[in-house]
């Protein structure tokens, strides 16, 4: 028996694979990638690294076509002639920037277009001419950078080595000065208030106690005023002879008070010590036509160089109605077994005991 070919299966399978032939070269020059394209020839100023027939073309970043040709110029030899493809509706103007960019760890180079900020540019007619250096890579232009650095540092090498050497005397002057540097640093820190202050540390004075008997008691009524004193002695620190600052720990020590209102208030401690029954009073309190011990501080201050001793001197006056009755001078001093504050203090102690033990047998004795 015969066969019988389908051939409306057959004539529709050729007319169906035509049709998909058709649709494939349709769909190549327009989506796929070879649609209608513009050539552009672009002009490198200097060497393009890298860049081969068929590398991308960015236009804004948006990769619009590829390079089709590269040309060397005879008569421009720095020159670099470039033909690129990219699809028609791409915006190329007259003021579209030219460059090279490397992409990826490896650098890949691509030719970059970035639009110009005018949309009324018009068309390019003739070759974009690239940016100067648009084709030197990140590498090249560090070795360049490099270049000219050596170049800088060779045609400077003797006023570089003469300045090397300035540092290395002027470095030499800081370490040999540099306990004077610190000083002035904590003197800025200290005027600018920057600097945390060192905590302070406070002395006193002992009054005098433990008199001996018979005690003759003393007269009702006495009162003791605050010593009178020049500036300088009005002051809180430890003052040494001839002016001089104590230096070291000498600067963070003071007394609990200022001089003459310490000695006054030592004072009266040391009289009520000997007769607390007929204790005298501060003159401050009201008794101005009364008895009154009048004292005027002369010296509280350590001197000596070589054996430094506190030393301290006062004027002593009794003064009853207006009428002086009796005065004297009382000096005390008492060597310091080290120049520290706490030796200093220890011997200022020292010092005004047997100072105050003189004032009020004194005064005892004279009424």
């Amino acid at each position: 028996m015969e066969t019988r070919a389908p051939y409306i299966i057959v004539g529709a399978f050729v007319v169906a694979a035509i049709a998909a032939v058709f649709g494939f070269v349709y769909w190549l020059n327009n989506a796929g990638g070879i649609g209608k394209r513009d050539s552009y020839q672009l002009v490198f100023n200097g060497p393009v690294p890298g860049l081969l027939v068929g590398a991308g073309v960015l236009f804004n970043g948006i990769r619009v076509g590829e390079v089709t040709s590269l040309q060397l110029v005879t008569d421009r030899p720095h020159d670099v002639h470039a033909t690129i493809a990219v699809a028609a509706d791409t915006p190329v103007r007259a003021d579209t920037k030219v460059s090279l960019e490397f992409q990826g760890l490896t650098g890949v180079p691509v030719v970059s277009l970035e639009g110009g900020d005018s949309p009324d540019a018009p068309r390019v007619t003739g070759p974009l001419v690239a940016e100067k250096g648009a084709g030197q890579s990140m590498t090249q232009a560090a070795r360049d950078a490099l270049r000219r650095v050596d170049t800088v540092l060779t045609e400077n090498a003797a006023p570089l080595h003469d300045a090397i050497g300035n540092i290395g005397t002027f470095a030499e002057a800081l370490a040999r000065n540099s306990s004077r540097l610190d000083g002035i640093v904590a003197g800025l820190e200290r005027m600018t208030g920057s600097a945390t202050p060192p905590r302070k540390v406070i002395y006193d004075l002992a009054a005098a106690d433990g008199f001996a008997n018979p005690r003759r008691p003393l007269p009702a009524g006495l009162a003791i005023a605050e010593p009178t004193a020049t500036t300088r002695l009005q002051t809180q620190r430890f003052l040494f002879a001839g002016g001089e600052e104590g230096e070291g720990d000498f600067d963070n020590a003071q007394w609990s008070d200022s001089l003459p209102a310490l000695i006054q208030a030592k004072m009266l401690q040391s009289f009520e010590n000997y007769d607390i029954a007929h204790a005298p009073v501060r003159a401050d309190l009201g008794n101005e036509g009364g008895l009154r011990l009048l004292i005027d501080l002369r010296q509280f201050e350590i001197s000596g160089a070589t054996e430094p001793r506190a030393s301290i001197a006062l004027s002593v006056k009794l003064v009853d109605a207006g009428q002086l009755k009796a005065a004297r001078i009382f000096q005390q001093s008492a060597p310091l077994d080290g120049l520290t504050p706490a030796k200093a203090a220890a011997a200022f102690n020292r010092a005004f005991d047997a100072l105050a033990r003189d004032i009020v047998s004194w005064t005892a004795s004279s009424l």
